[in-house]
């Protein structure tokens, strides 16, 4: 009787590999950096800014400043290196808005970020915002209603970024856009593995 199995040889080695560049610290140092310097910056300006200068206006400016430079870094630099998600908006030739959330295929060979820096990316885009949260609900109960002005301007950027990029995680892939129907938080409880499984 004739044995009709072959022999499979098993490439552990790429598998290895592949876990290895995952696992490697930073691939992309210079993106981390500013992934979480503008924010970072943004929350110690606010918190400084009565010591640092009395003129509001000039606070305003600044801390807006800096947080419009962390959304456009965050949306079109460090959300496609880091992590390999994408989002924007375009208009059809209707005139309607579009909205688009791409997340990149995992495959061999890519050029996303590394674990470490996914963990960054992350964690800088949910905590950021939990930070501007506090922040509102302390100028709320002081009546500082100028400096709430802020807080919720500063909210806004927070907030926008990290609900496109959770728009992508949950459902844009390869350039697709995510069905069509209404997308609300409900659909992020009812997976919760969209935020906790990227921490």
């Amino acid at each position: 009787m004739a044995d009709d199995t072959e022999d499979v040889e098993l490439d552990f080695a790429a598998d290895e590999q592949e876990r290895a560049r995952r696992s490697a610290v930073i691939r992309h140092p210079l993106a981390s950096f500013f992934h979480l310097f503008f924010r970072v910056v943004a929350i110690v300006v606010y918190l400084l800014c009565d010591w640092i200068s009395k003129n509001f206006a000039s606070c305003f400016v600044l801390i807006i400043a800096l947080l419009s430079f962390d959304f456009w870094s965050v949306k079109n630099v460090t959300g496609r290196l880091l992590v390999g998600l994408r989002w924007w908006n375009q208009i059809d030739e209707d005139g309607r808005s579009l909205w688009v959330f791409e997340a990149k295929k995992a495959s061999r060979g890519t050029n996303t970020g590394t674990e470490a820096e996914a963990r960054i990316f992350w964690l800088g885009l949910i905590i950021c915002p939990l930070i501007w949260t506090f922040f509102f609900f302390t100028s709320l109960f002081s009546l500082k209603i100028k400096w709430l002005s802020l807080v919720v301007a500063s909210m806004s950027l927070q907030v926008a970024n990290l609900y496109g990029y959770l728009r992508c995680k949950a459902g844009g892939h390869d350039g697709q856009p995510p069905d069509k129907r209404s997308f609300s938080g409900q659909h992020l409880l009812q997976r919760p593995d969209i935020i906790f499984g990227i921490l």
